[in-house]
């Protein structure tokens, strides 16, 4: 199996083992032992959550930076629509910002929200040819890896299009290689990235083989460096093309607004997320054709390499597209159509479930853990207090059967055992008889210091 390549780490020397982040870790990913967390690689989907919450920044985001722009001849700046929400003021404009990009040493920028377009129709055109309901989105790469891991039923569910800043990097590279003369790897594509996920999902792609985007580098890297020269940086006609509509993939409700079917929603936050999937299994939501999940709280405005707060990006997004065509060009659907034909926009295959707890290679032996994983919950206190530094009774337990803990690492079994030991010690040194020492004291009388017995 190829290994799991994950931006999530861990800065082992801030760990304190508080035990903060096993409690919000939405696939259970992460344990404390002999003080320090560490991270289940085969849980983790690097979702971020642990990084938000961490109050010892224990936990960061493994991502690239501007050093790897040197590689290439020629590089392109993906900026995401929750890069925009980063920027306020009263002269800040979306063309303003991309001409701040092109100032840090980018030679050109693609907005991510001008593939959103295309892949909001593209969703369109999918839900009308499926029978499967509901259909859920497949651009937050924690979400499909969260259903990957946790809810493996419902990967048919999941819409096989590939996400904007995929098709952002692919439609500009090809563009730069017919008007310039390049090759597709002299060519570096480079998103802007609000979460970790992405970072992964370039990395290692779900569906297709390779990336056309090269690099991710965080928003929060970007930013310090936007605050330099978006005062010299002026409006540029052209560079500012995608509609308000793309734009505001990057809040909340944005995608299913652009998809526009009947029946749809939207829910944004990853224990929400979870909530609706778990009402999926059992077979609600049937009448809903499009639900858009989001892993962050308010969308991608609230992803873990942000900086703005996620409720001031909203209204940063508000403003910076007050002007912006409210409709999708004409064009830009004609477009889509063309390549729709032509699969552009489909993964190359299908999204598959990831196994997470496999107890043996051997069925016979897998079958005596299963039965002893059983009885091991009963025994536990069932109080999921994460004490044991596992986050639930029911995590501890399958630690248990693989042998990555023991049933004294449960304070309250820890504590009824010691109880116990104390009774039975208690009970012994009551059965002991006196010492020979004592008995001979009782039968002697001691002679006093002027001779007479006492």
């Amino acid at each position: 199996m190829q290994p799991y390549f994950h931006s999530v780490t861990l800065e082992t020397e801030n760990c304190k083992g508080c035990t903060i982040c096993i409690k919000r870790c939405p696939t259970e990913a992460i344990r404390v032992r002999n003080g320090k967390a560490r991270i289940l690689e085969l849980r983790c989907i690097d979702c971020g959550e642990c990084i938000r919450i961490c109050p010892n920044h224990a936990k960061r985001a493994i991502a690239d930076d501007f050093s790897l722009l040197s590689k290439y001849k020629y590089t392109v700046a993906l900026p995401a629509p929750s890069f925009y929400a980063q920027f306020s003021g009263q002269d800040m404009s979306i063309s303003r910002i991309l001409q701040g990009l092109l100032q840090l040493g980018f030679n050109a920028v693609f907005e991510v929200a001008e593939a959103a377009e295309h892949v909001s129709l593209a969703i369109r055109r999918y839900i009308e040819s499926s029978s499967i309901r509901p259909l859920i989105s497949s651009a937050c790469p924690a979400i499909v890896r969260l259903i990957q891991v946790r809810f493996p039923e419902l990967v048919d569910h999941l819409i096989p299009i590939h996400a904007p800043v995929d098709i952002a990097a692919r439609l500009a590279k090809e563009g730069i290689m017919r008007k310039l003369g390049l090759r597709r790897e002299e060519i570096g594509a480079f998103f802007i990235t609000p979460c970790p996920a992405k970072v992964t999902a370039i990395k290692q792609p779900i569906g297709f083989q390779e990336s056309w985007v090269d690099g991710a580098i965080p928003i929060t890297t970007v930013y310090a460096r936007m605050l330099k020269v978006l005062p010299y940086a002026e409006e540029t006609p052209g560079l500012q093309e995608a509609s308000s509509v793309g734009v505001h993939w990057g809040r909340a409700t944005g995608e299913e607004r652009a998809v526009r079917v009947p029946r749809r929603l939207a829910v944004d936050g990853i224990h929400s997320v979870i909530e609706v999937l778990e009402e999926i299994e059992v077979g609600k939501f049937h009448d809903i054709d499009f639900i858009e999940c989001q892993a962050c709280r308010g969308g991608c405005v609230g992803g873990p390499l942000t900086v703005q707060n996620p409720f001031r990006g909203w209204v940063n997004l508000e403003e910076l597209t007050r002007d912006l065509p409210s409709e999708i060009n004409p064009e830009v659907a004609a477009e889509v159509d063309k390549r729709w034909e032509e699969g552009f926009y489909n993964l190359e295959s299908e999204i598959e479930p990831r196994s997470i707890l496999k107890l043996d290679d051997d069925l016979s032996r897998a079958i005596e853990k299963i039965e002893l994983l059983e009885k091991t919950v009963q025994f536990l206190p069932g109080l999921d207090c994460g004490s044991c530094g596992s986050p639930s009774c029911q995590a501890l337990a399958e630690d248990i059967v693989q042998g990555l803990a023991s049933e004294g690492d449960c304070v309250f079994v820890l504590r009824d055992g010691v109880q116990s030991l104390a009774e039975e010690l208690l009970e012994l040194a009551r059965q002991v008889p006196g010492s020979i020492s004592h008995q001979e004291t009782d039968d002697k009388t001691t002679p006093s210091r002027d001779g007479r017995e006492e």
